[in-house]
């Protein structure tokens, strides 16, 4: 006739135990055998394990929140660009005279800085090899796109993706034959007729 094995209680000894109860003999050595020994101290183990493993979980969960929920590097540069052009502003240049991006020099309109149809004072820090203007000239521009949002006498608020000016002379003529993209009806009150003519498209 076979005999048949029971498992050996391990976690039900060690409260009693501690608890000062009534074990019989062959609990008692149960209890001391290396076996359980081992065993119990494995369990402790694992526990101390699996509870500091929680702990850098719910750290990791933590801290992956904070990174997000923290504002990034680009929302602070999309809130510096859509203020008023100031100095050191770097604009996209479109037209066709041979520069690609300006930056801003100095404001011809105020302290605050310059808005749609305002005249700056630029450096051109990207250009054609073979245009009409060169890399490091200084140069006129007038402002035809402007990330800051303006106010319209209808209620209505107009905004650009980007900041942009067409390239003029000290006299206020156009450098290029051609604007590309659209241009603000603004221009029309800062008496910008030429740009309007030559624009693509008008909003």
């Amino acid at each position: 006739m076979g005999r048949i094995f029971r498992p050996y209680p391990t976690l039900s000894l060690a409260p009693a135990a501690a608890a000062g109860g009534n074990l019989s003999l062959s609990d008692r050595r149960r209890a001391a055998s290396p076996r359980n020994i081992l065993l119990r101290r494995l369990n402790k183990v694992g526990r101390t394990l699996m509870g500091g493993l929680g702990n850098n979980l719910f750290g990791a969960v933590n801290s992956s929140v904070e990174t997000v929920t923290r504002p990034s590097h680009c929302d602070a540069i999309c809130q510096q660009i859509r203020t008023f052009i100031q100095m050191r502003t770097n604009l996209k240049v479109v037209d066709n005279s041979g520069a690609k991006r300006v930056m801003c020099i100095q404001s011809l309109r105020g302290k605050k800085g310059a808005r749609l149809g305002d005249t700056i004072i630029g450096s051109v820090k990207e250009a054609q090899p073979r245009g009409k203007v060169k890399k490091g000239d200084v140069v006129y521009g007038v402002v035809v796109r402007a990330a800051m949002k303006r106010g319209r006498n209808d209620g209505s608020e107009i905004q650009f993706d980007d900041n942009a000016i067409v390239l003029v002379n000290n006299k206020g003529e156009l450098i290029g034959t051609r604007v590309f993209g659209p241009v603000p009806h603004e221009l029309r009150k800062k008496k910008h007729l030429k740009i309007l003519a030559l624009a693509e498209h008008i909003v």
